[in-house]
């Protein structure tokens, strides 16, 4: 062991460069560890988006953001799906026939167009001119909507309306069903919007 004394400067010199040299490191890991994390950018040219659906309650909605469109995911009411059986000869694709491919994934071709009845995902964009229809969940007359009215989307632009599951009655200015997006479940309270093949 060396009688030499200690150099204060030298040590304060060696914690000093030995702390900017861990916020340097950590300040490079950062932007480095968040590049596995798609980007704005990617998000909004069609990664896909996870949602957690365990606080979705019956009769509410909520609306997140996949290619740039809203993406609405209804928690329905089991009075909502009793209801869409008996829409059948009012609506114009009841069975979402038209552009099958196109509007509606093949796990979906079903009376409520989901995977799971109670839980409807489809793009909240009108088919007729764009617009993005309005909640109108609750049944009954109401302005701009029939006096026998069970619940759904009304767009307010050109007054389509859309049950429930995003079938459009006849006639009305859209003339296709809400789009379907691509979906699938990575858990009962996971959703993942955009991918529907397990990788």
């Amino acid at each position: 062991m060396s009688d030499s004394p200690i150099d204060a400067s030298k040590r304060t010199w060696l914690i000093a460069s030995g702390c900017a040299g861990a916020v340097g490191s950590a300040a490079t890991a950062v932007p480095f560890v968040s590049s596995f994390q798609p980007s704005e950018r990617a998000k909004a040219a069609g990664a896909a988006v996870e949602v957690d659906i365990s606080a979705l309650n019956p009769g509410e909605k909520v609306t997140v953001e996949w290619r740039g469109k809203p993406v609405w995911i209804v928690r329905r009411t089991p009075a909502q799906l009793a209801e869409l059986p008996k829409l059948d000869d009012q609506l114009a694709d009841p069975q979402s026939r038209r552009k099958p491919d196109e509007l509606t994934p093949a796990y979906a071709r079903n009376e409520a167009r989901s995977i799971k009845p109670e839980i409807f995902v489809g793009i909240g964009i009108c088919s007729h001119l764009g617009c993005s229809p309005s909640d109108k969940f609750q049944p009954g007359a109401q302005p701009s909507l029939p006096d026998d009215w069970q619940g759904g989307f009304l767009c307010p632009c050109h007054g389509s309306t859309f049950d429930m599951a995003g079938r459009v009655f006849k006639n009305k200015p859209a003339p296709d069903n809400l789009e379907v997006p691509p979906h699938m479940y990575l858990s009962d309270t996971r959703l993942l919007i955009g991918e529907d093949k397990p990788a």
